[in-house]
């Protein structure tokens, strides 16, 4: 039998998994039509809106990883000649830009650098001069660690007759997430950061100004798989098979949302904040450097420059993992060979794993 070595994941993700999702996981498979695989859907979709702070209808566990999520926005959202404004202030939000520009979009970037938040004030002109249909950020840039502000851009998108896109990927579950309260549109976030399940759905949530531009489109949605006109109906309304859904999967993002809501939302936000702070001071006295705008650092992931002089961190990574089974993330783009990327998420976000990560470190740099 397959016998996988054991790790503790503090990397940008997958994070640790919960023995009750694993558990979850291990359910005999059923058909993926019925009666009782509707109704975990249905529970999924519920608990979705709540994680998600949400009245949205079409909200659903998309097929596949956050990567999946956030090219089913684009493909259904953006149509040829579209103008598109995207935020890059790391890998993610580059990503968006060349999937919005794959679906036919006319692309604007606002461009600054990694590690910094985009002033809202600053977007809000750009949105102003270029009234663009699709404007996206990312809430939790998983590259550099930085926490994007959302709050009081949708109104001014709105005004020109935009859509306001986020990527909620790491975010969801860590950190507020207020999609209605913050007037966004429609949002994509994946299950291997906070959700402490393993990679392979993506949470996807709609409102019904961003299926409007889904319903009314002139031409048909790039992706046949990732069409919501067409799998939106497997989530609901008639309940139309489009695809065979991953079933398992869905029983462990099941299992897991219903752990959130059990600990709750502001006791889960809380339990992040203090793992962080924790694991912040202990990285600074140690010499490391956070890379990301004060004040807009993620708890959830953190990315900092190693002390000086501690040699190749390629080879400190190789050993923590070799060593101690600790698995950390290196840093990408303008970060790489600089910076480590430490996860604390969801399950990772307790004061032993942050124990753990410390002594780890100190092992290996001494």
């Amino acid at each position: 039998m397959l016998e996988v070595p054991p790790r503790r994941l503090h990397g940008p993700g997958p994070s640790p998994v919960h023995p009750n999702v694993l558990q979850a996981l291990g359910q005999p498979c059923i058909g993926h039509m019925d009666p009782a695989f509707m109704e975990i859907m249905d529970g999924v979709r519920s608990m979705l809106q709540k994680v998600f702070k949400t009245d949205n209808a079409m909200t659903l566990a998309c097929s596949g990883t956050g990567s999946a999520g956030a090219e089913m926005l684009m493909d259904n959202l953006v149509e040829p000649g579209d103008c598109c404004l995207i935020g890059v202030n790391g890998v993610f939000g580059g990503r968006l830009a060349d999937k919005a520009g794959r679906a036919g979009g006319t692309v604007h970037t606002m461009e600054i650098a990694w590690g910094d938040v985009f002033d809202l004030d600053s977007v809000k002109q750009r949105v102003a001069d270029l009234k663009p249909k699709l404007v996206a950020l990312v809430h939790a840039e998983t590259s550099t660690g930085a926490h994007q502000p959302f709050e009081g851009l949708a109104d001014e998108v709105h005004k020109h007759g935009g859509l306001l896109v986020m990527d909620c990927v790491t975010s969801l579950a860590g950190v507020p997430v207020e999609i209605d309260a913050w007037g966004v549109d429609a949002a994509y976030s994946g299950t291997q950061k906070c959700l402490s399940c393993p990679p392979g759905l993506s949470p996807v949530t709609l409102n019904d100004r961003a299926m409007q531009k889904v319903k009314k489109r002139k031409t048909k949605c790039n992706s046949w798989y990732l069409d919501l006109s067409l799998v939106g109906n497997y989530w609901d309304g008639d309940r139309a098979y489009h695809h065979t859904a991953p079933v398992n999967m869905n029983y462990g993002l099941h299992e897991a949302l219903r752990l959130i809501l059990e600990e709750g939302l502001e006791a889960r936000f809380d339990r992040h904040r203090k793992a962080h702070e924790k694991l912040r001071d202990g990285l600074t006295k140690r010499g490391f450097k956070y890379v990301t705008q004060e004040g807009h650092v993620l708890p959830m992931l953190n990315c900092v420059e190693l002390p000086k002089g501690v040699g190749d961190e390629g080879k400190l990574r190789k050993r923590l993992l070799d060593e101690f089974g600790l698995e950390v993330g290196a840093g990408l783009g303008a970060f790489k060979g600089k910076c480590w990327r430490i996860g604390i998420m969801g399950e990772g976000a307790r004061d032993e794993h942050v124990d753990f990560i410390l002594e780890s470190i100190d092992a290996v740099l001494n």
